[in-house]
């Protein structure tokens, strides 16, 4: 189907550009990100929950849990 657009200029020029960058046509360019447009608007924005561990513990005693390298000796330590 043909139809008429009106671009900003600046905008067509980038397109055009891409479009040679990429070997495909200006119409190809601009059908790929309708797609991906109207894609994204289908898919649910639904937010995910994550749990949240509410137990008891925590770190050992004198660990400093602000350390890397301190976690990470404690993790070969348990080893």
């Amino acid at each position: 189907m043909k139809t008429t657009l009106d671009l900003n200029d600046a905008l067509l020029s980038e397109a055009k550009a891409l479009a040679a960058q990429q070997r495909i046509t200006l119409t190809r360019l601009i059908e790929e990100g309708l797609q991906l447009r109207l894609r994204k608007q289908k898919m649910p924005s639904k937010a995910v929950r994550l749990p949240v561990y509410k137990g008891k513990g925590g770190l050992a005693p004198g660990l400093n849990g602000l350390s890397n390298k301190a976690m990470l000796d404690a993790a070969d330590h348990d080893a």
